[in-house]
């Protein structure tokens, strides 16, 4: 309160100071006008009536208190300090709704996105989210992790759009996901149970605004725990990166049409496998990472910018990647943004290289296999 009250006590001692046909006492509606950009309605209502006061003061001052100017400037003034004080009240009862309609937004999106955790086996996993969307925690990129049998399995995707308008697709595909990794003995067969989900319930969501538009990229990975075989499967998602002490390097693969094209067989999706060392993290992101755009036009270098932490924690890695990334666009994407940082830690083994042809070299051929 001492800026609105100031400014009454100075445009009353300058009122009585300046020549007498000056009259500066319509200023002091300023001081409850900048009281309500934060304070309540009582407080503004105090500043109000403080300067109404003021502007009465001015006038026995002068010798002039009910001359018919004077009560017209009191009055107006008064006035324009219930007006002040009724938008007050309307708009924290406005903050509120908001406060409300917010909590139970958060704890909707909460519950559609599990946040992963932090610890799963001999893994240390990290996530971040930017959702383009003002206000909101999730968009149209996705991800999950589960284990299953011997090994965990991770899914990161990015379906056609951004924002809330995409939260509905993006829940199809964890649900899918969620259940049937549990099920499918392999990543074809997984990828292929989410093709048919998908096909299955898109349809309920509404038709889209124009065909075709209604499709999703995933990747798959499938980290196992007894030896450091990595297996991964791109629905038309972008490859993740290795980091490890030597650098960043893209992890080969061989990706599928994305999830919604319909008439896919397990046949048609290539197995990709690489050696996951201990010590190594694997960063698997989407598209509103590489594509984020500065103020030239160039997108977001993500593996020259996380190369120098790929010592760090999964949780450090993505603060640095963070803040390089929204300094890179100036503070604001244009489109989601989801980044998983999987850290396999050193005590892991190190034994039972030459599952599924991998041996010595760090990323394997691409294997196309069929359930078995």
């Amino acid at each position: 309160m001492a800026i609105p009250t100031a400014l009454i006590v100075v445009i009353t001692v300058v009122d009585q100071l300046v020549p007498a046909d000056i009259h500066l006492g319509p200023l002091l509606v300023i001081a409850p006008a900048i009281t309500a950009s934060f304070a309540g309605p009582w407080v503004t209502g105090a500043i109000g009536l403080l300067a109404a006061g003021a502007q009465a003061y001015i006038g026995w001052h002068f010798g002039v208190l009910f001359s018919r100017n004077i009560l017209v400037q009191v009055l107006a003034l008064a006035v324009l300090s219930a007006l002040t004080v009724f938008y007050c009240v309307v708009r924290d009862r406005r903050q509120h709704q908001l406060e409300r309609v917010r909590a139970v937004a958060e704890a909707a999106q909460h519950v559609l996105l599990w946040p992963l955790p932090e610890r799963i086996g001999p893994l240390t996993i990290a996530c971040l989210y930017l959702a383009a969307e003002d206000e909101a925690q999730i968009g149209g990129d996705l991800y999950a992790a589960t284990t299953a049998g011997t090994g965990v399995r991770v899914m990161i995707g990015d379906v056609r759009g951004k924002g809330l308008s995409a939260i509905g697709e993006a829940a199809l595909i964890i649900g899918a996901f969620r259940e049937a990794a549990h099920q499918q003995p392999n990543l074809c067969d997984l990828a292929l149970a989410l093709e048919q989900s998908v096909a299955r319930n898109l349809p309920h969501l509404g038709p889209a605004e124009h065909p075709g538009e209604r499709f999703a990229t995933v990747l798959l990975a499938e980290i196992a725990d007894d030896d450091n075989t990595t297996r991964v499967l791109s629905c038309g998602h972008p490859p993740p990166l290795l980091l490890s002490s030597a650098g960043a390097d893209t992890v080969p693969v061989h990706p599928a049409a994305p999830l919604g094209m319909h008439g896919l067989h397990p046949t048609d999706y290539t197995l990709d496998v690489f050696s996951f060392e201990p010590g190594d993290t694997l960063l698997l992101y989407t598209d509103g990472v590489v594509e984020a755009r500065n103020a030239g036009g160039d997108f977001f270098p993500l593996a020259e910018r996380a190369a120098p932490w790929g010592d760090s924690s999964p949780e450090q890695l993505l603060h640095h990647i963070r803040r390089d990334l929204l300094a890179h666009v100036g503070g604001r994407l244009n489109d989601d943004a989801a980044l998983i940082a999987i850290c396999r830690t050193p005590e892991a083994p190190r034994e039972h290289r030459h599952r599924l042809g991998v041996h010595a070299p760090l990323f394997g051929p691409g294997t196309r296999t069929a359930p078995s």
